[in-house]
């Protein structure tokens, strides 16, 4: 039980923000460069999700 917490609060806290902020900043990147508005805001929804997935779902995963 112990490690299956550590392990979601790892996956959660340092995967997950990482992956979705660099895919956030490779479609703002994209987005502002192809002047495509659809990858620019795809791009800041998802760079702002990684800052705050962890403080939504971590507590979830450390309370059970």
């Amino acid at each position: 039980m112990a490690n299956t917490v550590v392990i979601g609060s790892l996956l959660y806290s340092h995967v997950i923000p990482i992956i979705l902020a660099f895919v956030g900043v490779i479609l703002l990147c994209s987005g502002i460069m192809d002047r495509k508005k659809n990858y620019t805001i795809a791009g800041i929804i998802l760079f702002f999700a990684a800052g705050t997935v962890p403080f939504l779902i971590l507590p979830l995963v450390l309370s059970s």
